[in-house]
C-alpha cells in the first residue's frame, strides 16, 4: 500500500479537526461537504473505511508516533 507523506496527513488531520469545529458551530452545507471530502481523502490516504479509524491511522503514521503501539488499529 502506498503511504501518504506525513505533511499531507498532518494537513488533512488539521483540516478535518477545524471543519469539525466549524460544523459544530455553523452547521452549513459548505462546511459539511468539505468535511466529507476531507474525511474521504483521509480514508483513501490511510486505507481505512471509517474516518475515526483513518484519523488514528494517520496519526500513527506521523513522525514521533510510537510504531510499536498499534492497539488502536486492531479491529
Amino acid at each position: 500500500m502506498l503511504m501518504a507523506h506525513p505533511a499531507v496527513l498532518t494537513n488533512l488531520i488539521e483540516q478535518y479537526e477545524t471543519l469539525r469545529i466549524l460544523h459544530a458551530e455553523e452547521g452549513s452545507l459548505e462546511v459539511r461537504q468539505r468535511m466529507d471530502d476531507v474525511a474521504y481523502t483521509l480514508c483513501v490516504s490511510t486505507g481505512m473505511r471509517d474516518v475515526d479509524a483513518a484519523l488514528v491511522a494517520a496519526r500513527h503514521q506521523l513522525p514521533g508516533a510510537r510504531p510499536q503501539d498499534d492497539s488502536l488499529l486492531t479491529a
